[in-house]
């Protein structure tokens, strides 16, 4: 069959397309790009998810509701701590000795302030640095070099003035303040041994006690600390207006007023530290007590220390060693052999005694002080001359027994009770263990010890008519009501008779009798004109560590009296610590006791009389 040619197509027609080929047969189920599906797989994720929030929510509201809850009030809700105002500490007619003010610790953020000044951040710094230093006394240097730290928080200032705080901080806006208390001591080293020192524990944020009365009552002196439950914005310490939740106001710690007179303390410090610089001692303390009372009313240390500056201060000048650090008296224990000798009856003032200048007990000879051959002592001479040999002789006619009884009676060995911190009880030989030679030491004041307080305890019994009344030094407490608190009075103690410490007091001021020659008393110079003064001076060795034998030529020198004698208001107990030359400290006690005389406008009085201490 002949092909037929191709049409042509005319001009302008459209092109007709080819026909299309046949799609194959559809299979089952939906396109990937298919609507229907896309929409069930969204609800059923939705579903899901759902189930999911539904799950979280019922735990939230159940499980998790209590420690959520908590979670939430802890980031709105702030606990701020009121601190208790701290208690002063105050002289017998109320003058203060310590108390606390506000005060405000200066800190900043070195990294911010580099962040916010930039290239200006060094000499904002530097100026930062001179403005604190000149308003709170710091070191310029140091504070720059804490500045220059890549610290976020450092302290400028511990304890500001609130006045200079708030000028720093309107000058230098990058200075925060923190409110606390500062510690006052405006005698200085007046009476530190005593009071002691207390600081700023950021810790507790509170003052706490270091040493002295302010450790060891720092329970009553803090009171208690109370707090105050606030909303604070988020992110930022500020307090919400009204948004107190609760409180609870802090109760101020109490007052003590103490039996120590602060201008009588200053006086016998000031003597105490003249003295020991004039001798060359080592150290010295001195105390003096109100006879009838057994009242504290001076109680020193040559070495001392200001509270103010604790940066300077050293441990041993912390202490208390009045009542913390015993020695070995000497001759001011004479009056226990004395008072039992009176007591018992044995031996009476004017009792002649043929003294030999040595006497031997058991292994050990003892001398006198002096050479002589045998010499005739009265009782009272034996005491007024000192005479080692002559009051073991008459502690030989008391025998060990009760002599013992006496060392007991005048407290030796035990604590005071006085309630300052570190007390020691001295040191006496326990009876049982007493050997041959035992007595040979004790009676004329060595192998024991005592503190200058027990020492001072020990004469008040005599001054007051041979009752011994414990020592105190803390008169009362002032609570926070004002209520004024006295404790209990100490248990009186009977050494002996009034009629044997009439007699005792007679005989010791013949240590002071300034007579010419063999008649003339040990403390002399301890005679304050128009007075009767009755006292016993004390020379005792020191032990040498290196052999565990007494030395030589190192002492303690004591002395121990009351003032006037014939009716005793005041006693006086003296310890120097090796001064130069065994140099008696009779002449610090005429000094402290002439200066009491005219402040208390003693009477002056009839000259003491006249006492033979050695026969013809």
């Amino acid at each position: 069959m002949p092909v037929a040619p191709p049409r042509s197509r005319p001009a302008g027609a459209a092109r007709t397309p080819p026909p299309r080929r046949p799609l194959p047969p559809r299979q089952s189920g939906a396109r990937p790009g298919d609507p229907a599906r896309r929409l069930k797989i969204g609800r059923l994720l939705l579903v899901v998810l759902l189930g999911l929030s539904l799950v979280k929510l019922v735990g939230v509201q159940t499980i998790q509701s209590a420690s959520l809850t908590a979670s939430s009030e802890k980031q709105r809700t702030t606990r701020i701590p009121l601190p208790a105002e701290r208690g002063s500490i105050l002289d017998r007619n109320g003058t203060p000795l310590a108390f606390s003010t506000e005060a405000d610790a200066l800190t900043t953020n070195p990294r911010l302030i580099n962040q916010q000044k930039g290239a200006g951040a060094a000499a904002y710094k530097q100026q930062l640095a001179t403005a604190v230093a000149e308003r709170t006394g710091g070191d310029p240097n140091a504070l720059l070099a804490a500045l220059n730290s890549d610290k976020g928080y450092v302290v400028l200032a511990p304890l500001a003035d609130p006045a200079a705080a708030r000028d720093l901080q309107a000058r230098f806006p990058e200075i925060a303040e923190e409110k606390r208390e500062a510690r006052q001591y405006p005698g200085g080293s007046l009476a530190a041994n005593v009071i002691g020192a207390a600081s700023w524990n950021s810790g507790d944020g509170k003052l706490t006690g270091l040493v002295g009365l302010e450790s060891s009552q720092d329970a009553l002196l803090s009171g208690t600390d109370g707090y105050e439950v606030v909303d604070t914005a988020e992110g930022s310490s500020a307090i919400i207006p009204g948004t107190t939740r609760a409180q609870q106001a802090a109760v101020p710690g109490s007052d003590i007023e103490l039996t120590i007179d602060s201008d009588m303390q200053y006086t016998i410090q000031q003597q105490l530290q003249a003295y020991v610089t004039k001798t060359k001692a080592k150290d010295g303390t001195a105390v003096v007590l109100d006879a009838k009372t057994g009242e504290v009313l001076a109680l020193a240390n040559s070495d001392t220390f200001d509270p103010t500056n604790l940066a300077s201060a050293t441990a041993a000048s912390m202490g208390n060693e009045a009542v913390t650090t015993p020695y070995e008296p000497g001759s001011v224990n004479k009056i226990v052999t004395m008072s039992a000798a009176l007591e018992s009856g044995v031996a009476k003032p004017d009792d002649v005694l043929d003294v030999p200048g040595s006497i031997k007990v058991a292994d050990r000879t003892i001398n006198d002080a002096w050479s002589h051959g045998l010499d005739h002592y009265t009782l009272t001479g034996v005491l007024a001359k000192s005479s080692n040999v002559g009051t073991i002789m008459t502690a030989q006619k008391v025998g060990e027994d009760r002599f013992w009884d006496m060392l007991n009676r005048y407290g030796l060995g035990q604590k005071t009770g006085i309630g300052l911190p570190g007390e020691s009880s001295g040191r006496v030989p326990p009876r049982d263990q007493w050997s041959g030679s035992t007595f040979g030491n004790l009676p004329i004041g060595q192998g024991l010890s005592m503190t200058v307080l027990q020492m001072a305890g020990m004469y008040q019994a005599v001054a007051n008519d041979g009752v011994r009344i414990p020592p105190r030094i803390v008169a009362a407490t002032i609570g926070p009501n004002g209520e004024r608190t006295v404790p209990p009075p100490p248990q009186p103690v009977q050494v002996v008779s009034p009629q044997t410490a009439a007699t005792l007091r007679t005989m010791l001021t013949a240590v002071t009798q300034d007579a010419k020659g063999v008649q003339r008393g040990t403390g002399a110079a301890a005679a304050v004109p128009g007075y009767q003064v009755a006292g016993k001076t004390g020379t005792a060795q020191q032990v040498n560590p290196a052999c565990g034998c007494y030395a030589s030529s190192t002492y303690w020198i004591t002395f121990a009296g009351m003032l006037p004698a014939q009716d005793p208001r005041f006693v006086i107990g003296i310890m120097l610590d090796a001064p130069a030359g065994g140099a008696s400290a009779a002449p610090l006690f005429h000094d402290m006791a002439s200066y009491i005389a005219a402040r208390e406008q003693i009477p002056v009085g009839p000259p003491a009389p006249y006492q033979e201490l050695v026969a013809p």
